[in-house]
């Protein structure tokens, strides 16, 4: 597949755009000596955004583009001015693209639909500039927040084609054929092994306005579930279509079993994820054309004895072909929509650790005001968003689960008593 244009697996590195830092100006006037604090926040940084675009078919673009950066925040001035944003950068990707943390193998995001936009590296938020800081305590506060830092990470991303049949079958056993007979798709086809080099889509057409999308999946070869050769990057395109077509080549004039071949494809694709085994399939007994009525009724029996359907076809001549998409819309109609990728959850452990559980911090009081001192806290801090309800509920969840909540509440602190937590000040609620 290298030198192909189908590419359907690109590792990149991504870098979003720091945040600006806020000002720590004084507005000053030649009758205004001491005017206060005036300074501007600092600009977002950009966002690295991925975009769904239902017209591409392959990472090829993205082969060659191995950093993606986006812009830098401004920083804050007087006057209250904020610093200009960074400017995002959109990549538009195939829908069916996911998106993998390079070092941690961490899912991170799937692209599924055309249009969608999904933001994979935030952009830092730009730094408050100090008017924001100032109280009934401290009138002048020289403090002001810097931009929170960029976010780099190396990223895979990797295509799982979208479609609701996949045709699965050894190589040369008529897929590509059959898939040309029944949809506008013209893949390269000729007699002999492994013609097929990439995934082919085809759009079927039913009932009028009516469609499913079908996807010539290479001939895959015993091993395939263990990688050789090309399996996986195969495999991973029929993971998620919602029926299988097999395709087995009946007429045995190659010296091929029909039965050993159905056996060993299937073994191959559970091995490769035990979800595909259990996947809903049709049998088309293709090159029937050039079998015996024997040699098909045996195999027939065999397929039916495991409550399988079974359409006898010859590709080449259309035969049959009507039948089979009239059944493979049959059961499509029955079945849930495209499943979408599921990462494996998070344990609960992880999530308390990042919601604060087992930090350490210091609490003490001095004229009336809790001094609180979590350095670890600086970086949540700035991804708070006030305006935001989820963002405050998180927030205090990590006040709650890191123990800062309880040892105010241990040391006395009423509602309305100021809290100073890393330079910022609020009014305790409870």
């Amino acid at each position: 597949m290298a030198d192909s244009n189908f590419i359907d697996y690109v590792k990149v590195l991504c870098r979003s755009g720091k945040g600006g830092a806020g000002s720590r100006h004084f507005y000053r006037a030649k009758y205004v000596p001491k005017g206060g604090p005036d300074g501007g926040d600092g600009g977002r940084g950009g966002h690295i955004i991925l975009r769904g675009n239902s017209h591409m078919w392959t990472l090829l673009p993205l082969r060659y583009r191995r950093h993606i950066f986006a812009g830098n925040g401004q920083s804050g001035s007087g006057g209250r001015s904020f610093g200009k944003d960074g400017e995002d950068v959109i990549v538009d990707v195939p829908c069916g693209t996911v998106v993998f943390d390079a070092e941690t193998g961490e899912f991170l995001c799937e692209v599924t639909s055309d249009g969608e936009e999904v933001k994979l590296l935030r952009g830092g938020r730009g730094g408050l500039g100090n008017w924001h800081f100032k109280s009934a305590t401290n009138r002048t506060p020289r403090y002001a927040q810097p931009g929170e830092p960029a976010i780099e990470k190396s990223i895979i991303l990797e295509l799982k084609l979208l479609a609701d049949v996949g045709l699965v079958g050894f190589p040369n056993a008529g897929k590509s054929t059959l898939l040309s007979s029944i949809s506008a798709a013209r893949p390269k086809i000729a007699d002999y092994p492994f013609t097929t080099m990439e995934p082919q889509l085809g759009i079927v057409s039913y009932r009028g306005d009516s469609s499913f999308v079908m996807a010539d999946i290479p001939g895959l070869i015993e091993g395939a579930g263990d990688g050789v050769g090309l399996g996986h990057e195969f495999l991973r395109h029929v993971e998620r279509c919602r029926l299988i077509v097999h395709v087995v080549d009946v007429s045995g004039i190659e010296g091929r079993d029909p039965k050993s071949d159905f056996e060993i494809i299937n073994k191959e694709l559970a091995k490769f994820n035990e979800e595909l085994a259990l996947r809903p399939q049709i049998v088309a007994a293709n090159k029937s054309d050039m079998a015996s009525e024997e040699l098909i009724e045996a195999f027939r029996r065999y397929i039916e004895e495991k409550g399988i359907p079974f359409f006898c076809i010859s590709a080449a001549t259309t035969k049959g072909t009507t039948e089979l998409v009239n059944k493979i819309t049959e059961v499509l109609d029955t079945l849930p929509p495209i499943k979408e990728y599921e990462p494996d959850p998070v344990p609960q452990t992880e999530l308390d650790e990042m919601a604060g559980a087992g930090k350490k911090f210091g609490v003490f009081v001095e004229d009336g005001i809790y001094y609180v001192e979590a350095p670890w806290i600086q970086p949540i801090m700035r991804t708070v968003d006030p305006d935001d309800y989820s963002s405050l509920q998180y927030f205090q969840r990590v006040l709650i689960n890191s123990g800062i909540i309880a040892k105010l509440e241990e040391m006395g602190i009423q509602e309305g008593d100021t809290v100073d937590l890393e330079g910022f000040e609020f009014d305790f609620v409870y």
